[in-house]
């Protein structure tokens, strides 16, 4: 008996077919999705690295580091290892507004009855000539202050933030004459020298603790 040869389905041929395109379609097929998504991440990089400067400094403008149960800061006054008379009462009553004017937390005097202390120590004060006029006279001064900073947790007793050597530093133009040769000399020249100064200093330090992130 002859076998009969019957004619290949249609069937499988199409599905044939339609697999084969298949498969050249999914191999073919431009990747749109992963190359808008990487384009996504790309884009929202961006947008936080433009935004990071900002959005640190607010976020660690409100002290955003310290502990929730720090509400207030005890800041007695500074000690102060220089020869620049008053220097340590004028700085440590600017620390004192510096933090009321951020109006995170409650600011008292004292070092007892609260949650954090300030403790700050002025070691030292220097002023330098920078640059001389043409008869070799110093016509501009840089005044150096040195602090050492620290905030302790007290509820805790650790340590949130220290800074042993703080540094300070403003350029004068100086006064007609003859320049001062010290720090003291300067402060005694200019009687609304230690006020600025304290003032500047005062915001540094602040800055320096709150934005510590």
């Amino acid at each position: 008996m002859q076998d009969q040869i019957l004619p290949r389905s249609d069937t499988s041929l199409s599905a044939g077919v339609s697999y084969s395109q298949s498969v050249q379609s999914v191999r073919h097929r431009p990747r749109v999705l992963p190359v808008f998504r990487g384009l996504g991440v790309l884009c929202a990089l961006c947008v936080c690295v433009l935004c990071a400067p900002g959005c640190g400094y607010a976020l660690a403008g409100r002290g955003s580091f310290l502990p929730d149960y720090i509400h207030t800061i005890g800041v007695p006054a500074f000690l102060n290892r220089t020869n620049v008379f008053n220097l340590e009462t004028q700085v440590t009553q600017k620390v004192r507004s510096e933090f009321i004017g951020r109006g995170k937390f409650k600011i008292l005097p004292e070092s007892t009855g609260v949650d954090a202390l300030l403790i700050g120590e002025i070691s030292a004060a220097s002023l330098v000539p920078v640059t001389f006029s043409t008869q070799q006279i110093a016509s501009r001064y840089a005044l150096t202050l040195t602090a050492r900073i620290q905030l302790r947790d007290v509820r805790e007793d650790k340590t949130l933030w220290e800074n042993p050597s703080l540094v300070f530093r403003q350029e004068y133009e100086a006064q007609s004459g003859t320049g001062p040769a010290t720090a003291e000399a300067f402060f005694g020249q200019d009687a609304n020298a230690i006020d600025r100064i304290s003032t500047d200093f005062a915001r540094t330090i602040v800055s320096s603790i709150l934005e510590a992130f």
